[in-house]
Formats: structure tokens, C-alpha cells, sequence
């Protein structure tokens, strides 16, 4: 699959502290990409660097297999964690100055703006200045300020903060949908369940390294251990722990069921469990049987707590 972005060997220092130490990434066209790491890792450095806000010691950054230029901002979004709309200002007024800004015309941004506050309901905002708005109704004007000029590259700083969890999914939507017509996203977030539900590639970045990167699900691959939790109905529960034990790694489980149940862990030494599923049967009721894969969040500690 072609890069939109990539990032080779970046480095960035500030005074003795070292904030990027030869970050290379690649972000898949067409693609939902997470940058992760914990506070203080280094995303927020990289992102300003992709932005041309700040410029690298070393290392390049190339977009569509060429150096980066100053006239690729009009193509490129950028959702800021720290969000920058003046309070004082009309919410349109902004808007349309912020996206000629990006290169557009007045009369294109009008128009686009117009499609998004009738999408999102909110027409009736337009004369209101960013100060009478809640911070989730900020937030909307943000998101829209952000896509609204089409970017090839979006990138998005924990896009969700303010939301409640009906917007949260209005905005998941609209960014499956750029993702569909042709938009490449860089998403940044501490929240893996929106890692789960939207990231195709990642890359997850610690003190300054990169330690991790590619599609999420060869990623889960590599991080599985073949444990399966199940849940046996049998009135022999602690013969069968005992047999169980002399062949697996086995450990109290605990999960809801509807039934009294023996609940365990139990890890499979080949990736094949069909012989304790055999054996499973032959001593009681099998009502749960669930390979564990593991979650963004599990390989997000993992790794990170491994690097440490």
C-alpha cells in the first residue's frame, strides 16, 4: 500500500531534552492511522513537526513521496488538543477567515460551511460568538474549521475531548466517512477503545522512540498468548482443575455467566485448542469458550511498561 506520510529518522531537541529521537513512520494512504504514546512521549512534537509549526534538528518528512512543502498546510488538517478559536469572534466570521487561511475562497468557504452547519443542525449558531457556546458546541466548529477545505491528510489531537457520547459517535461517523471518501487520518488519543473501533495502522512512541508500528491486527497477533476463558457447568470443578493443571497453564477466571460455573484461564501451548475443547465436552456443559485477544489498551501497557 503507498505512504501519504512518512517521517524518517526526525529527531528534535530542546536545550538537553531530547523529544523525538530518530522517529520514522509510516502512514498507509486512505488509512486511519494512531499515533500513541503516554504524556510527555513525544506525539504532540511529532504532530507540530508534520504541521511545519516547528522544524526538525534532523530527519525528513516526506507526503506523497516528496520532501514536505510550505504550500502542503492548504491540504492538510489539524485538530489541535489545545483548541485556538477566538471567544470573541462570530462563529461564521471565523470560520470563513480561517479557512481562507487555507486557501480557499470566500465563496467556497461560505458554501462548505454551509453544508456542515446543516449537517451538524446548527445554522443557528452563526452569529453567535465562540464564548455563548458550551465547549462541546466549540468543539463542532473546531471539527468542521478542520475538514472543511477537504484535506488529503487530517490529523486529530484526542478529537473527542468534550464530547458526550452522543456527539462522540456523530464525530466517529463523520471521520469513518472522510476515511471512505479518499481522506488519510492521523489520529492521536489516550482513549484505546476509540484506538479499537477506528485505527487501522498504528504506531505507539515512548520517551522518545518509537517501539511499536503496523496494522492493528498483526500487532494483536503477535500479542496474543492462546489463553481462552471458559466456563464449564460440572458438579466435579476441582477434579477438573487438578487434571487441567497438568497439562495447561491454568487460573481462576472471573466473567459474568448465568449459570454456577467452573471459571478459568486456561492457555493452549499450540495455537490449536480443539483437544481441550474435546475434553471440555466430555466433563460437563461448555457454555463459554473465548479466546482473550489481546486489546489496544493490554498492548499499549505491555509494550510500554516492557520499553520502561
Amino acid at each position: 500500500m503507498k505512504n501519504l506520510l512518512e517521517t524518517q529518522n526526525v529527531v528534535k531537541k530542546f536545550g538537553d531534552f531530547t523529544a523525538l529521537d530518530g522517529i520514522s513512520i509510516s502512514v498507509p494512504e486512505n488509512s486511519i492511522y494512531g499515533l500513541l504514546g503516554p504524556n510527555g512521549a513525544g506525539k504532540t512534537t511529532l504532530i507540530r513537526i508534520i504541521n511545519q509549526i516547528t522544524m526538525p534538528d534532523k530527519g525528513k518528512v516526506l507526503f506523497n513521496g516528496r520532501n514536505l512543502q510550505p504550500d502542503d498546510v492548504h491540504i492538510i488538517g489539524y485538530l489541535p488538543e489545545e483548541r485556538g478559536l477566538y471567544k470573541n469572534m462570530k462563529v461564521g466570521e471565523q470560520a470563513i477567515y480561517l479557512a481562507m487561511l487555507k486557501g480557499m475562497s470566500k465563496q467556497d468557504a461560505k458554501k462548505a460551511l454551509k453544508y456542515w452547519f446543516e449537517k451538524f443542525g446548527i445554522t443557528s449558531w452563526w452569529n453567535k460568538k465562540l464564548q455563548e457556546l458550551s465547549k462541546g458546541q466549540a468543539q463542532k466548529i473546531q471539527f468542521i474549521i478542520t475538514v472543511m477545505h477537504n484535506p488529503k491528510l487530517l490529523i486529530f489531537d484526542e478529537v473527542f475531548s468534550g464530547f458526550d457520547p452522543i456527539n462522540a459517535n456523530l464525530i466517529r461517523d463523520e471521520i469513518l466517512e472522510l476515511r471512505k471518501n479518499g481522506a488519510t487520518i492521523i489520529f492521536s488519543t489516550h482513549r484505546m477503545e476509540s484506538v479499537e473501533e477506528l485505527c487501522d495502522d498504528i504506531a505507539l512512541i515512548n520517551n522518545g522512540k518509537k517501539i511499536l508500528e503496523g496494522n492493528l491486527i498483526d500487532i494483536k497477533k503477535q500479542f496474543k498468548s492462546n489463553t481462552f476463558e471458559i466456563g464449564l457447568k460440572t458438579e466435579d470443578k476441582e477434579r477438573i482443575k487438578k487434571e487441567l493443571s497438568l497439562n495447561y497453564e491454568i487460573e481462576e477466571a472471573n466473567f459474568k455467566t448465568l449459570e454456577d460455573e467452573l471459571k478459568l484461564l486456561v492457555k493452549v501451548p499450540n495455537d490449536n485448542p480443539k483437544e481441550l475443547i474435546n475434553y471440555l465436552n466430555n466433563k460437563g456443559i461448555l457454555n463459554h469458550f473465548v479466546e482473550l485477544i489481546p486489546t489496544a489498551n493490554d498492548i499499549f501497557i505491555q509494550a510500554v511498561n516492557k520499553n520502561n
